[in-house]
């Protein structure tokens, strides 16, 4: 403890990110004001207006001194934890060195306490969790059992993977003269590898000297394991009755399948989290298993499930045993939660955050209700508003050309197909609409399915299965991850745009699966940038893998004529394998398209379930869509419009000091503020001045990255983007100076 706070001094601790008092017994950031704080820097405006000028952002008050310590008070007295600097952010979550250092020191016996540290490196857009530390002098022998233990106990008690643990000699961490950890010490040491190594471990290396990690085991009964007959002649019934040995057998299967290479070592007491299986994988496991042996496991069981030693006895317990109709499960009292959709812990925890996001008191931004065409402008609540939140990018929502061309077909079609396009739904306007697709793109044919997202989930669910690889940019979409959930096939997300990744994935791993598919998008949606098409496409021809680029956000966008990332590039359409695209952006209606060879088209139009058995798209959709590209082609016009627009929004935003992050050459164009509150704030400021911008907050994205995402249209006049800009400059400034504080130039 540092003592109570002197009559003449006001010492609070704020959140460093939503700058908000935090109760007592929280840490955060320390903050001073007081006769005895200095007015500032000399002849350094900036950095003293960032550092001794800070107020509340909920009281106003202030000015505060920003100390850049953490701590936290009790009883009135200051107690200080350690520096914001080495604040460990992983994922967007905030963790404290300190805690992880203790947990640490806890793990082994032979672990010297007081003499590790915890700090992240930066690989890529992505933080790597390193720990150094010290071992007693006798313990050197068993650096295996140390890494091992250390590697456990911090991802059961912090939830993290740990990727690199070097173990030094005893007395050579940096310390300094009052016995303090240099963390930024040990970071450059590590990195410029001048560190006095006794042993080392790497996650994904090859030099690790320990296996898989494992967990403590907990003491517990469990029954005989005895096997019991069948009583079913299903697949799934035959699977729900067998010994533990067999169980077992079933579930380290299921996590080497899934972990594939993390799983050198598997054991039964291997603990999932730490083997660096994120959440999905983890839910991915689950769900195969409830596949396989046609039961559910209760929802608090699931967070329970550490190790395989423990999902195995989950199983046993309610996958296996829970279903004997002869056993003491007739009796068990099922959960309200189980049988009541109010009660499901899902809802429960969407509703508490509904409630705290009316408790900022700026409302609720979302299921706003538009009341005409949403174009450049849009009317909400009886006002016109410049609206930066519709994607008819290229104004064909709304044409007058479109919208007759929709009507005819109504006149002649009616208002839906009535049925399957395969019985007796077929139309002569989906063969010309699939015809016109595929000239746009240049592919041999095309497939029209009714719904963007499930274009991309039954197409990569069907073409792919278990003994195959996906691999999918970190930020794609959540339909492509759906699909691979849905296909069985293993998946791994890579680096976000990162081609490198994939060649070195692939490398490694391709000779181990029958069929691979590189999943990217043309244009991101969230930040407003453009993968490099051609890299990908030598990858995946030297791999001998699938391609599919979801062009959701930029056809009809990229390319002098609108014709997408491969007109952009330049590329051959024929070394892109699947071109997916969506009809309800720069097309003016609604469903989504398979472009492709002639093979891959036919296919699906028999096979495909989301094709088959669902009704096909409905006339004036099919006319609207077919209508916008040929008005597309009549008037390119229109893109090159839009190229101007965007691009002028992006240089005025960057010119205001506003962070743009990624976005080059697209029509999105994010302002990442790094603060959901703020984002809700920022959004509703706006909207009071008639901007209509919708915020992207955590945990769609991490609190980090929370943002406003403005879709630039070719309607929008060069007035209202200097408008929208200068308003956006002057509200954001208003919440926090730092948010137009990052001026700098164009990306590229």
């Amino acid at each position: 403890g540092c003592g109570q706070t002197m009559p003449d001094q006001q010492i609070v601790i704020a959140d460093p990110n939503r700058l908000t008092r935090l109760p007592a017994g929280q840490v955060g950031e320390v903050w001073v004001s007081g006769p005895s704080v200095a007015q500032g820097y000399w002849r350094r405006a900036d950095e003293t207006e960032r550092t001794f000028r800070a107020y509340l952002q909920d009281t106003d008050e202030g000015p505060f001194l920003r100390t850049g310590d953490l701590g936290f008070t009790h009883d009135g007295e200051l107690f200080v934890t350690g520096r914001l600097k080495d604040l460990v952010i992983v994922h967007g979550r905030n963790h404290y060195p300190e805690d992880i250092e203790a947990t640490v020191a806890k793990s082994h016996p032979g672990v010297r306490a007081g003499w590790g540290a915890a700090f992240t490196v930066a690989e890529g857009p992505e933080q790597k969790l390193v720990i150094i530390l010290e071992l007693e002098r006798h313990q050197r022998a068993e650096a295996n059992q140390v890494i091992g233990a250390i590697r456990r106990d911090v991802a059961m008690a912090h939830e993290l993977v740990v990727d690199s643990l070097v173990l030094v000699r005893t007395g050579s961490i940096p310390k300094t003269s009052s016995g303090k950890i240099q963390r930024h010490a040990c970071r450059d040491a590590f990195l410029d590898r001048s560190l006095d190594v006794v042993a080392e471990w790497h996650r994904g290396g090859n030099d690790g000297p320990v296996a898989a990690p494992t967990a403590p085991r907990r003491e517990q009964k469990r029954p005989e394991a005895a096997p019991v007959p069948s009583t079913s002649s299903g697949s799934r019934g035959a699977a729900r009755w067998q010994t533990i040995d067999a169980t077992a057998e079933i579930v380290l299967d299921v996590v080497r399948s899934i972990g594939k290479d993390r799983t050198v070592g598997l054991e039964l007491d291997s603990s999932i989290v730490e083997l660096g299986l994120d959440s999905l994988e983890r839910m991915e496991i689950v769900a195969a298993l409830e596949d396989h042996f046609g039961g559910r496991f209760p929802e608090q069981v699931i967070a329970e499930m550490y190790t395989c030693r423990e999902v195995i006895d989950a199983v046993q317990k309610h996958l296996v045993n829970g279903s004997d109709p002869r056993g003491a499960s007739r009796a068990v009292e099922i959960p309200r939660e189980d049988y009541r959709f109010d009660c499901y812990p899902e809802y429960v925890k969407l509703k508490q955050n509904l409630e705290m996001l009316e408790a900022t008191g700026l409302g609720n931004p979302f299921f706003m209700v538009h009341e005409r065409v949403a174009n450049d402008t849009t009317v909400i609540g009886g006002r016109e508003m410049i609206n930066f939140s519709s994607y008819n990018y290229i104004g064909m929502s709304g044409d007058p050309v479109v919208a007759a061309a929709a009507k005819a077909a109504i006149d002649r079609y009616g208002t839906s197909v009535s049925a399957s396009r395969l019985v007796s739904g077929e139309k002569a306007l989906h063969g010309e609409l699939e015809r016109a697709i595929a000239d746009l793109i240049g592919a041999d044919d095309a497939i029209v399915f009714v719904g963007g997202h499930s274009t991309n989930e039954t197409t990569v669910g069907h073409l792919f299965g278990p003994g195959d690889l996906i691999l999918h940019d970190a930020l794609a979409h959540n339909s492509i991850v759906q699909g691979c959930i849905l296909s069985g096939a293993h998946r791994r997300p890579f680096p976000h745009n990162n081609w490198q990744g994939v060649d070195r994935l692939l490398a490694d791993l391709r000779g181990d699966y029958r069929r691979v598919l590189v999943a990217i998008e043309g244009v991101y949606s969230t930040d407003g940038d453009i993968p490099d098409l051609p890299r990908f496409i030598e990858v995946k021809k030297r791999h001998k893998a699938f391609l599919l680029v979801d062009e959701a956000h930029s056809a009809g966008v990229l390319g002098p004529h609108g014709r997408g990332i491969g007109e952009y590039f330049g590329v051959d359409p024929q070394d892109v394998d699947l071109w997916m695209g969506t009809l309800s952006k720069s097309f003016g209606s609604c469903g989504g398209y398979i472009a492709g060879c002639r093979a891959v088209v036919e296919y699906l139009k028999y096979t495909a379930p989301g094709f088959v058995f669902s009704v096909g798209i409905s006339p004036a959709n099919a006319a609207a869509a077919l209508a916008s590209i040929r008005l597309l082609q009549d008037e390119p016009e229109r893109v090159a419009r839009l190229h101007e627009r965007a691009r002028l929004f992006l240089t005025l935003a960057r010119a205001r000091g506003l962070n743009t992050g990624l976005s080059k050459d697209s029509p999105i164009v994010p302002v990442i503020l790094g603060d959901s509150v703020h984002c809700l704030r920022l959004s509703r400021a706006l909207f009071d001045r008639g901007i209509n911008v919708q915020p992207i907050l955590y945990p769609a994205v991490e609190e980090r990255a929370a943002r406003l995402r403005f879709f630039i249209t070719a309607g929008h006049t060069t007035e209202q983007i200097h408008h929208s800009i200068d308003v956006t400059a002057e509200e954001a400034e208003r919440i926090n100076p730092k948010y137009v504080s990052q001026a700098g130039p164009l990306p590229g």
